[in-house]
């Protein structure tokens, strides 16, 4: 008798953590996103002279929530990037834990700045904001890391709080810590308007001491896009700034898209043009330059068709025009090596969310 009483006892202990666990809100979530690319290489210009099957952050995750009382709930997320070679890194996206009430929330991990939320407002939604039809290629320098001068990144030692949703308007503040020799850091705040069609964003990134030990940079972005029904215009405006001690160099973007609806399928279009560098004479960084023949233009067309709710197909064209002396390549999957090559690719994909 007394060793069914103990066993009962043990059981009961190890239950516990069981049946607490099981009271919070768990969801298994994930995404595949491959496609087949025919695009130009540094070598060959022509398209097609480099072909690849990639993913385009195909990813798998599980967020949860518990509730604290009060109105409370303590929140986390894992979320991990597999590619089409089978390799994966634990983690390796958006991963935090945090607090979220009627006041907002605050979640501390590996988290993508406010300035990245400005994409979405532009476009590109139909594409998933993936692969080479990405409108990061000029805009944030987005293909670019941090320790090279790229925007809107995600990033790991983060505290980031997000406002409640008040009538329509939202607003996100990030800081991130970079302990490497250089005790770099980077600062976000991002601010959002969102009403039946209309949506508007504006954003803003400092990085300091992150380049090297003397480097301040900063990018400020402002969009906005409205949807009529039958078509949702989008503009975009950026100006980044590069700083290097008293070196300075600074920069202009301009952009606008359209998404269409198209039978039971979108069609999305996008022109965004890069002005040359200005500031420091004959400099360089983060693929921008200073002087003439330093532009660069993206364009792109795709489509995309839903084959149910969960799973769509889509094809599309996408080209990043280089001048002389500017050397920008896709944002993601790029590979331009100098200044003046061009890039270009053709794009057919699937993708499936559950």
């Amino acid at each position: 008798m007394k060793k069914k009483l103990v066993a009962v006892a043990i059981a009961g202990l190890l239950a516990a953590p069981l049946a607490q666990a099981q009271t919070a809100n768990v969801t298994l979530y994930g995404v595949l996103n491959m496609d087949l690319d025919f695009v130009s290489s540094a070598a060959e210009k022509d398209l097609g002279k480099l072909n690849r099957v990639t993913s385009n952050q195909s990813r798998l995750g599980f967020r949860g929530s518990e509730s604290l009382g009060g109105g409370l709930k303590a929140i986390f997320q894992i979320e991990s990037e597999f590619n089409e070679s089978g390799a994966g890194a634990l983690s390796s996206r958006d991963t935090f834990v945090g607090l979220e009430g009627g006041w907002g929330k605050v979640r501390l991990g590996n988290m993508l700045t406010p300035y990245n939320d400005a994409h979405a407002v532009f476009g590109n939604a139909p594409t998933y904001l993936a692969g080479i039809l990405h409108t990061g290629a000029l805009w944030a320098q987005w293909g670019n890391g941090k320790a090279a001068g790229g925007f809107a990144k995600r990033l790991g030692s983060s505290i980031r709080y997000d406002t409640p949703n008040i009538s329509g308007f939202t607003g996100a503040v990030q800081y991130s810590t970079d302990e490497t020799v250089n005790h770099g850091w980077v600062g976000g705040l991002g601010a959002a308007y969102k009403n039946a069609g209309l949506q508007l964003a504006v954003v803003y990134e400092t990085n300091q001491d992150f380049r090297n030990a003397n480097s301040e940079d900063q990018a400020f972005t402002v969009t906005g896009g409205y949807d009529f029904g039958i078509v949702r215009p989008a503009l975009v405006y950026e100006y980044i700034e590069y700083k290097d001690g008293s070196a300075k160099l600074k920069r202009h973007l301009y952009g606008g898209s359209l998404t269409v609806p198209l039978g039971p399928g979108k069609l999305y279009g996008a022109l965004i043009y890069a002005d040359k560098g200005k500031g420091a004479a004959g400099k360089c960084i983060a693929r921008l330059c200073e002087g003439s023949d330093t532009e660069a233009m993206q364009y792109e067309i795709s489509y995309t068709y839903p084959l149910s709710k969960r799973t769509s197909v889509y094809a599309g064209y996408v080209a990043v025009d280089n001048e002389n002396n500017s050397n920008y390549t896709f944002a993601q999957h790029g590979n331009a090596n100098g200044k003046g090559v061009d890039q270009q690719g053709l794009v057919f994909g699937i993708a499936h969310f559950f």
